[in-house]
């Protein structure tokens, strides 16, 4: 559980009108969006699916501090506290989810768990870099097969060379994800765990904003 002002910056998945996952936005843009009507709360309870608005949505977060606090995440205002919504729908959005994920650090970093792909070893990004498997100077091209995560130390030691001629090897093939890797790791959480059937692994792609 989350509370106070770190509750605003929770995930919230957004759906199209028909139920397609669009992207992920945190959830002061999801409650402006359900305070100006443009969208409703999805929530999901014994396989059912139940829509609310914004004041319906006020009256069974109600309910829920009540008798179910340590399953939401908590945002405090000045009359009352009001959970915040894992998913929310578009009212007339009704566009396909992209599906190209973003080739950027970010995912590069999710894709590889912030671990470095020569040593294993497991670091906060201010400590990662990123390496050319290939090096740029052999004709190393800048996409998701030849990038992956590096800690300073082996960064250095494998310098301009490839990995075989620096006596290191990867810990797993570099690829691109089929979906934004930075929603792999939410899912982990138990909290998103409603998100999982509107994200078909095979097809969809989540982009965060």
């Amino acid at each position: 559980m989350v509370a106070g002002s770190a509750a605003i910056n929770c995930n919230v998945l957004v759906l199209n009108r028909h139920y397609l996952a669009i992207r992920v936005v945190n959830a002061r843009r999801a409650f402006s969006l359900l305070c100006r009507r443009l969208a409703e709360v999805i929530h999901i309870e014994d396989g059912e699916y139940l829509s609310y608005d914004f004041e319906s949505w006020c009256e069974v977060s109600e309910f829920k501090r009540n008798f179910e606090p340590q399953a939401h995440d908590w945002i405090r205002t000045v009359r009352f506290d009001i959970a915040v919504p894992r998913i929310i729908r578009l009212a007339i959005f009704d566009r396909l989810p992209k599906q190209e994920v973003k080739f950027n650090r970010r995912n590069i970093f999710a894709r590889d768990h912030n671990r470095c792909q020569y040593c294993g070893r497991k670091f906060p990004t201010t400590e990662l870099s990123l390496d050319h498997v290939v090096p740029r100077s052999r004709g190393g091209l800048s996409t998701w097969d030849n990038i992956v995560c590096c800690c300073l130390k082996c960064n250095i030691r494998k310098g301009g060379r490839t990995p075989e001629e620096a006596h290191m090897h990867l810990q797993t093939k570099p690829r691109k994800p089929h979906r934004n890797p930075v929603i792999s790791v939410k899912l982990s959480d138990g909290r998103y765990a409603s998100w999982k059937q509107f994200l078909d692994q095979a097809y969809w792609t989540v982009e965060l904003k």
